[in-house]
């Protein structure tokens, strides 16, 4: 019989978390000691679903739609390399709850100083923000273009689903899971149609895939390619998934966290590459209907929206497009809800009512996102949905690099640290990351 693992016990953390992550639901879902393959893989298929939500929210489709109207395919390889990043880090960050018991956020506090855990959890709150400030202007975009209503209106009505969260969250996990699965086989179906509606030239797509040397020399294409990065790999998601991992009830021994780990990676990654498929539709369906027409300025969502009917000369292909930006906005309210929670227990070590805490980031978004839409309308709204990428992806490093380290040092992970080629893959992605970040921060700035 296997020794049971202690991580208390070890010496690696300065300080230890005696809190559970989202103690309301963990260890709430029952995981068999055996069974088949494909009965052990269905116990843990839902995590990796509420992950990919980040990958596909609103915030992806300003970056996508104007990549494909101005450039055509040449950027489906930062898509496809962008999930590549993608499904590293979040194997990464499910490897570490499952392994530590601890979250990302419970991490960083029991491994540095209160004023450095204090700055990460400044930063971590600042992405809270701007991701809730994508939902609410994708979602107010959606409500505008599917039911008239403006977007001030539009913006405010977002704050009513805090109410539909609270109602969720005592439902139980599975629930929401069940939920976020629901919504994005909806977007999946929305924007299935969406290409076949288009009709792209698959032989020109399969090369798009192709990284291009334009993609660095172009410095236009390559702010846009940086965007999509921003907008693909998502910090909130490093949290949000170290966490709600351990919804499952594993046993504290070394074969139960390695198959945990296996199985979790396998729900991660096939549902990034559902994310990947969305993201890349977005964008095929912009080259093809609005790059090779001659509409290569499109770079709003609002402006796609008018055209695509129009263009394609069929009737379903705005509203569907509209269907599928609600679904998404209403997605990411779910997973942001649980991140920013995630967030702010883990560094804080604190625990609000989650409708006070939910409340408090919601209007953290609305208020600036109302300002906005009230003085300059869709097209601020649009910048504003741009700039919160910016954001986000200049926050992601700092969720990376203590995620790197924490995975690669053994006496915190014990044999479930990474390997050599994982170490030193995840630190060339890391820098990688760094580098465009910077780019991005001086070419905004400047």
């Amino acid at each position: 019989m296997e020794e049971p693992l202690d991580i208390n016990k070890n010496k690696a953390w300065k300080y230890v978390t005696n809190k559970v992550s989202l103690p309301e639901v963990h260890a709430t879902i029952n995981v068999p000691k055996y069974g088949s393959f494909w009965k052990k893989l269905a116990a843990f298929t839902g995590p990796g679903l509420m992950v990919a939500v980040g990958y596909m929210d609103p915030g992806n489709w300003a970056t996508d739609i104007a990549g494909g109207a101005k450039f055509g395919y040449t950027l489906l390889s930062v898509i496809l390399i962008s999930n590549l990043f993608a499904m590293l880090l979040q194997h990464l960050s499910l490897k570490l709850g499952v392994a530590t018991e601890r979250d990302l956020a419970q991490a960083c506090r029991d491994s540095y100083s209160r004023p450095v855990s204090f700055v990460l959890w400044i930063l971590a709150e600042i992405a809270i923000a701007a991701c809730d400030l994508a939902e609410v202007i994708g979602a107010a975009i959606a409500l505008n273009l599917l039911f008239n209503i403006p977007l001030t209106y539009g913006v405010v009505i977002t704050a009513i689903d805090v109410i539909f969260i609270l109602f969720l969250q005592n439902k139980g996990f599975r629930i929401i899971e069940v939920i976020v699965a629901g919504l994005i086989l909806i977007i999946l179906l929305c924007f299935g149609y969406e290409i076949l509606a288009s009709n792209p030239d698959f032989v020109a797509v399969s090369k798009g895939f192709i990284p291009s040397s334009q993609i660095v020399t172009n410095p236009e294409m390559l702010y846009i390619a940086i965007g999509i990065l921003g907008a693909t790999v998502m910090p909130h998601n490093l949290y949000l998934h170290s966490s709600i991992i351990q919804t499952r009830k594993i046993e504290n021994t070394y074969d139960a966290k390695k198959s945990a780990i296996k199985f979790g990676t396998i729900d991660s990654t096939a549902s990034l590459f559902i994310a990947f498929f969305i993201n890349a539709a977005i964008l095929i369906m912009a080259a093809a209907t609005f790059h090779f027409s001659g509409n290569n300025q499109v770079a709003d969502i609002t402006d796609a929206y008018h055209l695509l009917d129009p263009l394609l000369g069929v009737k379903l292909a705005g509203l569907f497009f509209a269907v599928a930006l609600l679904a998404a906005g209403q997605n990411s309210t779910l997973t942001g809800t649980l991140a920013g929670q995630i967030i702010m227990e883990g560094f804080l070590n604190i625990r609000l009512k989650p409708w006070l805490r939910r409340l408090l980031t919601r209007l953290v978004a609305i208020v600036p996102a109302l300002i906005v839409a009230v003085i300059y309308g869709e097209k601020g709204t649009t910048d504003l949905l741009i700039l919160s990428q910016v954001i986000l992806s200049l926050q992601l490093s700092f969720a990376v690099v203590p995620l790197v380290m924490f995975t690669s040092d053994k006496l915190k992970m014990g044999e479930f640290a990474n390997p050599t080629y994982v170490k030193y893959t995840a630190w060339i992605v890391t820098f990688i990351i760094i580098a465009l970040n910077s780019y991005l921060l001086i070419d905004t700035i400047f």
